[in-house]
């Protein structure tokens, strides 16, 4: 009996598993060193002009092309997110703005979820639920306290973007934890972006670039930690109620 062919037909799943989350990888590296240069504001400050016109004429296209190549930006982590966010704004205003971005970076987080669990996710997985010890305490209080940490990560600027996509997928979060805290999570950041974009024009005339530190100003960071307070607040209480119980 040959077992080899049975062995290359269980191997063959198991690679095409890791494939998509591979492709992204591939994609990520070859984008960040062919396209950093072009995905910037100066690029946007050089085609500002023809971008206005073609919104004003064809509002439906440009606004389902502007969603797509953000997913095409958040979904392979290639450079120039924050370029897009501002675009946005200054493209379509705060509030369809703000709804654009949203849209466009949450179904690119969701790609990467979900290619990563599919491929890296699953043996992670695999093994932390058969695992003993502090991962096993890691793994129970992770899924105890999902939608805070989750939300935690999407709230708090100095966790970059795509850490946030891809570890949730590498530990096993549920998809549905992870697309509600991604949507409702990214739309502090997405407004501030996006109200960045909306006064755009007025910066390129001045010959400036746009100010992104405004994230950190304390009328902006302020709230936002607020709310990462309050996505904390349950773990704090169990923790709480867990050394009165002791």
């Amino acid at each position: 009996m040959d077992h080899s062919t049975g062995n290359s037909k269980r191997a063959k799943p198991s690679v095409a598993r890791h494939l998509p989350l591979a492709i992204i990888l591939i994609v990520a590296v070859v984008g960040f060193i062919t396209l950093r240069d072009y995905l910037t504001f100066d690029t946007l400050r050089d085609n500002r002009e023809a971008l206005l016109a073609y919104r004003d004429a064809n509002i439906t296209l440009m606004a389902l092309a502007f969603i797509a190549i953000y997913f095409v930006i958040v979904a392979f982590s290639l450079p120039g997110a924050a370029v897009a966010s501002v675009t946005g704004g200054f493209l379509f205003g705060l509030v369809l703005g703000t709804g654009f971005n949203v849209i466009a970076a949450s179904l690119g987080a969701f790609a990467i979820f979900l290619a990563a669990r599919a491929g890296l996710g699953q043996t992670l997985a695999a093994k932390l639920e058969t695992s003993d010890g502090t991962l096993k305490r890691l793994k129970e209080g992770l899924h105890e306290n999902e939608i805070s940490v989750l939300f935690l990560m999407r709230l708090v600027p100095a966790v970059p973007f795509f850490v946030a996509n891809l570890l949730p997928a590498l530990v096993g979060v549920r998809f549905f934890n992870f697309a509600f805290t991604t949507v409702l999570g990214i739309i502090p950041g997405a407004v501030v972006f996006t109200w960045i974009g909306v006064g755009l024009g007025e910066v390129f005339d001045r010959g400036g670039t746009p100010d992104l530190s405004l994230l950190w100003e304390p009328q902006i960071i302020g709230p936002i930690l607020g709310l990462s307070a309050l996505a904390a607040m349950p773990m704090i209480l169990k923790a709480l109620r867990g050394k009165k119980e002791i």
